[in-house]
């Protein structure tokens, strides 16, 4: 469903920009949530069955991007509760941050096999012949498959000449490479948050939109309106993002627009990264000191490595993460500024609100969100004049928007800064494959390697908050790279 424009985003885009509507003109904030709901789902216009139930999921997902937590099904919380905390400039994610709102989840099946009506009801009927628990019985002339003896071995769909086998999975859960969408007493899904890496993916495979992150739009505004000095940092991955007519240079000033200060390319930062990580894998792991590498761009792939494989933790590069890097480059040259890192990516969020970093990020939001913001300041982004130029980073830095960039800058900062390292690249797109990966690392069969490891499939331009098709996305920040003025960072050493 990537790039398509599902009802679900269309609602998701719906209510960032709603919310984006009631930072800029609400005169009395709490009236204007109790009736966004109404204004959203219209009884004479609607076009679904519940309209309550839909106001209902709407009122979740309204709270969420506030930055509000999900009410409690058992306990009466009003909607607007904790509103006040929330209409401020200044408010940190708190976790979690992936939330399933249950009236919206549909209890899909987690993981079945069942006959479907293409079943011909042949005489060889290989799929009775292969099962290994016998589970297959012939009625009434067609295959069954009987539930509580099926062990999901998958044997009898791959044999059926009719493909009339069906093999169901949550996709939720299919998207979840780190097993943490589990069930509740309902059969609706829940998600283990002491398993969960924050990557989102959970979020844009469900079909129902039951899953959604918090926002900080809403404080985002309020900090543009006080007045404060605030500075943007945008990931690489925004090329393409808004529009295939939208230039880097036409996205500066349209944020310029919108209040913002200054606008910095975070490829600066990946830049400062990738200088970082060559010399640490050239000083570390050539030298035989550590047996392999891992970068550190990706938090769910960092948090990932923590969480299931700590023995790998010394192994993770020390180097700030181009958001982080950026973040304190921009406030060294404005100290008094806040920044907004603006990216394809849910897990940032969190990694903004870690302790260390608070000071150096003060807000992230996604594309998806700052669509919302646009819209609801009227901005069309294809009619805007660039007035500014957005540079000031390499192609190196720029490649880290797609999998196997990071990995491609850092190898090249290798070659040049240290000619006499023999490098050796390994990388992972996907949570399950990044587990499988350092499955491997652990077992010794990767040593002597730079492994990147992406919680997304394709990269940063398949993050949680994208806008686009992420082949589109990869094309389009292919040639962004390509524009860039330098290949290679300057290594200061």
């Amino acid at each position: 469903m990537r790039g398509i424009d599902t009802q679900v985003r269309k609602n998701r885009r719906r209510i960032f920009k709603e919310v984006a509507n009631l930072a800029y003109h609400s005169e009395n904030l709490k009236d204007d949530v109790e009736a966004l709901p109404y204004k959203i789902v219209d009884y004479e216009e609607s076009e679904y069955e519940n309209i309550y139930r839909e106001r209902a999921i709407v009122r979740e997902r309204i709270r969420l991007a506030m930055g509000l937590s999900l009410r409690p099904e058992n306990q009466l919380v009003h909607l607007t509760q904790g509103l006040e905390e929330s209409n401020i400039d200044e408010k940190y994610y708190e976790p979690p941050l992936m939330q399933v709102i249950p009236s919206a989840c549909n209890a899909c099946p987690e993981n079945r096999y069942y006959v479907t009506d293409h079943c011909m009801g042949c005489v060889a009927h290989p799929c009775r012949e292969v099962c290994p628990r016998g589970a297959i019985s012939m009625q009434n002339g067609r295959s069954v498959i009987d539930p509580e003896k099926c062990i999901k071995c998958g044997k009898c769909k791959a044999v059926c000449p009719y493909d009339a086998i069906s093999h169901q999975v949550r996709p939720c859960a299919g998207a979840c490479g780190v097993n943490a969408i589990k069930n509740d007493e309902k059969g609706r899904a829940v998600i283990d948050n002491d398993l969960c890496v924050s990557c989102g993916q959970c979020m844009v495979n469900c079909p129902f939109g039951a899953i959604a992150d918090k926002s900080q739009i809403f404080q985002l505004i309020r900090a543009i309106q006080s007045g404060h000095k605030i500075i943007a940092q945008v990931a690489p991955a925004f090329a393409g993002q808004f529009g295939p007519n939208v230039t880097p240079d036409m996205l500066k000033t349209a944020l310029k627009e919108l209040g913002f200060y200054d606008v910095y390319e975070t490829a600066i930062g990946a830049d400062l990264g990738a200088i970082a990580e060559a010399k640490h894998y050239a000083t570390e792991v050539a030298t035989g000191k550590l047996p392999f590498s891992l970068t550190s761009c990706c938090p769910s792939w960092s948090v990932l490595a923590k969480k299931f494989f700590p023995e790998t933790i010394d192994k993770i590069s020390n180097a700030l993460t181009p958001m982080v890097a950026t973040a304190r480059i921009i406030k060294q040259d404005h100290p008094e500024a806040k920044v907004v890192f603006i990216g394809p990516c849910a897990s940032k969020k969190l990694e903004a609100s870690r302790r260390t970093i608070r000071s150096d990020v003060d807000f992230v939001i996604t594309f998806e969100e700052l669509a919302g913001i646009f819209e609801a300041k009227g901005i069309l982004l294809e009619e805007i004049q660039a007035l500014d130029e957005l540079s000031g980073a390499t192609s190196a830095g720029r490649g880290y928007g797609v999998a196997g960039g990071v990995a491609s800058a850092i190898e090249e900062c290798v070659r040049e800064y240290y000619p006499d390292v023999d490098v050796n690249i390994e990388h992972a797109e996907s949570l399950s494959e990044c587990r499988k990966m350092l499955m491997l690392a652990k077992a010794g069969k990767k040593n002597g390697c730079l492994i990147e490891g992406m919680a997304c499939p394709g990269g940063c331009v398949a993050g949680a908050g994208t806008n686009i098709a992420i082949p589109v996305a990869a094309k389009a920040v292919g040639n962004f790279k390509n524009a860039a003025a330098k290949k290679l960072p300057v290594n200061q050493e």
